[in-house]
């Protein structure tokens, strides 16, 4: 693999859209060559996937099937689109990974790390990312930042209830993995975009 895989986490809310914005400007201005993209989704099939996913009349749907669903999308979108880009020696951002599988059906669905890694393990063990930046914010501030959750998107639709255990996942998540950073983003959005691009040049992955 001879890109770079850098992958962002957080609850719902946390600002990744804004962020991963602010860096695929920065990125653009720079002249880096890179793919921004996005889970579930990132390619045709895997866009249908999301879609399935997140569509809030889809309430029955078990923690199961949820899972396996997310890993689907995610072995599409690896070998359209992250792999290639890696072989070819990209710079690849992509909008969650594996780890929120970890944090919302690993933990927050009580599924547990061992079936969340045996139903994503081509993904975990060829293109394990090289950083993962998680925008820290409790999802209580998240929601209250942004007026409340979608109710027509069936992971925000879950109650606060459920997104303190996805920060609970994502907290241990922290502790085990050492690619896994933290970036606090209660200030304002520039301020966090200046702490991402601080802590991607500390790891030499921008100048």
């Amino acid at each position: 693999m001879k890109g770079k895989f850098i992958t962002f986490e957080g609850c719902e809310g946390s600002g990744k859209s804004t962020q991963l914005r602010f860096l695929g400007e920065y990125l653009t201005q720079k002249g880096v060559d890179f793919v921004m993209t996005r889970e579930p989704g990132g390619s045709e099939i895997a866009e249908d996937i999301r879609r399935i996913i997140l569509n809030g009349r889809y309430t029955a749907m078990c923690d199961e099937c949820e899972a396996l669903l997310y890993a689907a999308a995610r072995v599409q979108h690896l070998k359209e689109v992250v792999a290639p880009a890696l072989e070819s020696g990209k710079l690849v951002v992509c909008d969650r990974f594996v780890d929120s599988s970890f944090a919302y059906q690993g933990y927050a669905r009580g599924l547990g790390e061992r079936f969340i890694s045996d139903i994503n393990r081509f993904a975990i063990q060829n293109y394990s990312p090289d950083l993962t930046i998680f925008l820290d914010i409790s999802p209580k501030a998240a929601f209250e930042r942004k007026h409340g959750a979608d109710s027509s998107d069936r992971m925000e639709s879950l109650g606060l209830e459920f997104h303190e255990k996805v920060y609970e996942g994502y907290k241990k998540l922290e502790g085990k993995f050492p690619r896994f950073r933290p970036v606090y983003c209660g200030g304002s959005k520039f301020e966090t975009a200046e702490n991402i691009k601080n802590l991607l040049r500390a790891e030499n992955i921008i100048d």
